[in-house]
């Protein structure tokens, strides 16, 4: 089966390129190349797909040799990442990979420090600013919870995270946040960190050479790119949708097919944060921006293919999903 398509809010672009433009470098060139029109940076709404927001991340980084992005006072330079994995490969437990983890980023800046850190049956990593006084962007704390959080979870096959904390307070776009950071949010906090049950701590470390080479091959989509759950049951409805389409199945039809009952269905879903309206729009809305960006289909065909009685409709809702016109992204293609 298809896997449902990915979209990132326009807001974690902002951030992304936000270290760089801060130190008073233009990034239009380096958006136009990953297929992102610059203009939708202002268009709150506005999304791009997963392989742009990976194609981003990785012309920052090679132009500008720093997989930090600008935040900090020195450039954290290519290979970094590579070489805080391959201190951790061989560790016995995810508790002494993630003592090397940090301490491999405390040799590479002077900036910020990771420190593993225990509040009763949770055990956690917590990022700790040197020197309090320099404002570091909300950016900076959400890309480095998401990459030292994701290694982990690489390394031990697997880490649920509990709780994210976040040293800044709710920001705008928070409600993106959910598919980013899957756990209770809690915003304001002394530090950023992110926490898991201490168990896990004791976990062996499950990956070779051999896997190491292929994470890090991947390793820029691995840590940035929201991962859905395969046993939630909103990633269950995505993939039904995604796999019958484009007959686009009601609420009666889909929990017939997932073998429940039409309140059991809505009750799962909204234990999870969602409903199946919000499940259907958001699929239908990513698929469109991955059609319009990577292809020439017709607005016609798209409409239908999504389940709209015409085009008009079709470009309505897409104005309502994101912002902006479904030409502003055709005519953003590379």
């Amino acid at each position: 089966m298809l896997r449902p398509p990915v979209t990132i809010s326009i807001a974690f672009v902002k951030g992304m390129v936000s270290g760089i433009r801060a130190r008073g470098c233009c990034c239009d060139d380096l958006l136009a190349e990953a297929g992102i029109p610059p203009g939708l940076l202002q268009e709150p709404g506005a999304r791009v797909t997963a392989d742009q927001y990976v194609a981003l991340f990785g012309l920052l980084i090679e132009r500008f040799d720093d997989e930090c992005l600008g935040f900090l006072s020195r450039p954290v330079r290519r290979g970094s990442l590579a070489l805080m994995t391959r201190a951790a490969i061989d560790a016995p437990t995810l508790e002494a990979a993630t003592r090397r983890v940090a301490h491999v980023f405390r040799l590479l800046q002077d900036d910020l420090l990771l420190e593993p850190v225990r509040d009763g049956a949770l055990a956690g990593v917590a990022l700790y600013v040197v020197d309090p006084a320099q404002a570091r962007p909300a950016f900076l704390h959400e890309l480095m919870l998401r990459v030292v959080w994701r290694l982990l979870a690489w390394l031990a096959g697997g880490l649920p995270a509990v709780r994210f904390d976040f040293a800044f307070q709710s920001p705008a776009y928070a409600s993106s946040y959910g598919k980013v950071f899957p756990a209770p949010l809690h915003f304001g906090c002394a530090q950023s960190a992110f926490w898991f049950d201490a168990a896990q701590l004791k976990k062996p470390v499950r990956r070779d050479e051999a896997a190491m080479r292929a994470f890090l091959a991947d390793a820029r989509a691995q840590v940035i790119v929201p991962r859905r759950g395969d046993d939630l049951c909103s990633a269950r409805v995505r993939g039904h949708l995604q796999h019958t389409q484009p007959a686009w199945p009601d609420l009666a039809a889909t929990a017939e097919a997932l073998h429940m009952s039409t309140s059991t269905l809505q009750r799962r879903l909204a234990s999870e944060g969602t409903s199946f309206q919000s499940l259907k729009n958001e699929l239908r809305r990513d698929t469109a921006i991955v059609r319009l960006i990577s292809g020439t289909v017709p607005l016609a065909t798209l409409a239908f293919e999504l389940g709209f009685a015409d085009s008009a409709a079709f470009q309505r809702a897409f104005k309502v999903w994101t912002g902006s016109a479904p030409g502003a992204y055709r005519r953003g293609r590379p």
